[in-house]
């Protein structure tokens, strides 16, 4: 079967535009592969490697937070008893641990024992300070023991050797 050169020019022509549109469905498949890299991908770390890095950093807040000195400077109240503010004390660690409690999920199981663990030291000694206090002392009486300890006592608190904990976790993931 001999063809003509139409026929052949035609069957030339169909062949490269059949490979033209191949080539352009390749081209255009791999510019959509790459785009749904970059979603994944920025600054060429993966998402949840900026979600764990993100979860460290509100962690790391955290902690800095519920430390007793920003606490007490924080919540600071005039003209309340020490029982209030007790009260109001443990009210704002506990919001403050709820409102990150979803950053579990992207941390070590040990970054995130550390957390609990400062909130509970926390809890635990602004409850001791404030039994210790007489039923009718202030709550700048209670802020005033809290804040004395803590500076009479740094190893008190376990605020910094959690916060750098969390950082050097942290700093892992970036490596």
């Amino acid at each position: 079967m001999s063809l003509s050169n139409n026929e052949l020019i035609i069957s030339i022509f169909f062949a490269f535009c059949i490979a033209g549109i191949l080539a352009f469905a390749l081209w255009k498949q791999r510019r959509e592969a790459k785009r749904g890299i970059k979603l994944v991908h920025k600054d060429n770390a993966p998402a949840t490697t900026t979600m764990k890095l993100q979860a460290y950093e509100r962690l790391i807040l955290l902690a800095d937070r519920i430390s007793i000195p920003n606490l007490v400077s924080r919540t600071n109240q005039g003209g309340v008893t020490a029982r209030e503010m007790q009260s109001i004390l443990s009210q704002t660690i506990r919001q403050e641990f709820d409102h990150n409690i979803t950053q579990q999920i992207y941390v070590s199981p040990e970054a995130w024992a550390a957390i609990r663990n400062l909130k509970e030291q926390n809890l635990l000694i602004i409850n001791q300070m404030a039994s210790f206090l007489p039923a009718e002392a202030s709550g700048m009486d209670l802020s005033k023991s809290l804040l004395e300890l803590v500076m009479q006592n740094p190893k008190v608190s376990l605020h910094e050797v959690v916060s750098d904990a969390l950082s050097f976790e942290a700093k892992k993931i970036m490596e």
